[in-house]
């Protein structure tokens, strides 16, 4: 990971940082979109997630890193033989392996995205094998995708039916072959060059605005300690490894905690009046909410939900989910913010 700039070194970009850190606690509250000006720190901030994340036990041997302590989730590979007795227990090898990062490029593929034969294998020795792709690599892990905007159509169509489901299902080429693909999607672009469509727009759980910071002090420190990475990466992450390891520690302090972490009626009922009044369509908006305070809440290290996490969560869950009204040209997040002091008031 020594090519990766260190997740502590960075400064400047605050709500990114936030929300990278609040779906590193909590998974389910399904992903960023970081769009903004280029040059501004987005795809750095995003491979440095990697140092955050603490590793996990896989099944020894499995290309889909299963979780050893849920047969039910297991791959074609882990599965049991047929003809197993149901509720028998096997043995399950299990090693502790890093979470997974994976980029999946813009020029990819779909048999390099979802899988396909193993041509290898197929020509020297004759055997019909399926190679996995970046979601079984992705799997227990983030998918991230740089310039997501400009992704392929046909592509995002996959995206949003293996993130709907939780699996990948490959038919061709004589296979029939289905695993888990349960990822964090994780996206980041440009929005000068091209809008992203609503139905992958609404996968993302959280979204961030990131801008060109205009001050002069904060522009001369980010331009110093990229020039120091620069020059000597290993020397320069050895120096923030004691902050990487504290920022470890926290998220992983706040996913013991999250469980205890209380979200009460009254709180509930603010989330639901904040998304009626927006006017967000469905109640994935609520969820959000729900599970993105509840982690920023365990972070901070609070045993309930306050309205406190809430003004620093909406406008991050909320602002690429409202619709637009071409009368007002507020930014989404000031909007988000207004209506929230509103409710609040009353």
């Amino acid at each position: 990971m020594a090519s990766t700039f260190p997740f502590a070194a960075i400064v400047g970009q605050d709500d990114m940082t936030l929300a990278i850190q609040v779906v590193a606690i909590d998974p389910t509250v399904g992903g960023v979109l970081v769009l903004g000006d280029r040059g501004t720190g987005k795809s750095t901030a995003v491979r440095a997630l990697a140092d955050l994340l603490p590793p996990i036990q896989v099944v020894k041997g499995c290309p889909y890193k299963c979780d050893p302590t849920k047969p039910a989730e297991a791959c074609p590979v882990c599965a049991p033989p047929a003809g197993t007795q149901p509720g028998k227990a096997t043995q399950r090898i299990s090693e502790t392996r890093p979470v997974s990062v994976v980029d999946l490029p813009l020029g990819a593929t779909e048999d390099r995205i979802v899988g396909a034969l193993d041509l290898e294998k197929a020509l020297s020795q004759g055997i019909k094998e399926f190679s996995p792709g970046l979601l079984a690599q992705a799997h227990r892990g983030f998918l991230y995708i740089d310039e997501v905007n400009l992704l392929d159509d046909h592509l995002v169509d996959l995206l949003i039916d293996v993130a709907a489901s939780g699996e990948n299902l490959v038919e061709r080429e004589g296979l029939s072959i289905r695993h888990p693909a349960r990822f964090v999607l994780v996206g980041s672009g440009n929005p000068e060059e091209g809008e992203l469509r609503p139905q992958l727009l609404d996968r993302f759980g959280l979204s961030v605005h990131v801008k060109t910071p205009q001050d002069v002090a904060l522009r001369v420190e980010v331009i110093k300690r990229r020039d120091a990475f620069d020059k000597d990466p290993l020397a320069y992450k050895a120096q923030w490894q004691s902050e990487n390891n504290k920022l470890q520690k926290r998220i992983v302090k706040a996913r013991k905690a999250l469980a205890t972490v209380v979200v009460d009626d009254e709180m509930l009922t603010l989330c639901a009046r904040l998304c009626q009044q927006l006017g967000t369509d469905g109640l994935r908006a609520e969820l959000t909410l729900l599970r993105a305070t509840r982690a920023l809440a365990a972070m901070q290290g609070d045993k309930a939900v306050q309205p406190k996490h809430l003004k620093t969560i909406a406008p991050l869950a909320l602002r690429h989910r409202l619709r637009r009204n071409p009368l007002d040209d507020t930014d989404s997040g000031e909007r988000v913010q207004r209506c929230l002091q509103d409710i609040l008031a009353t």
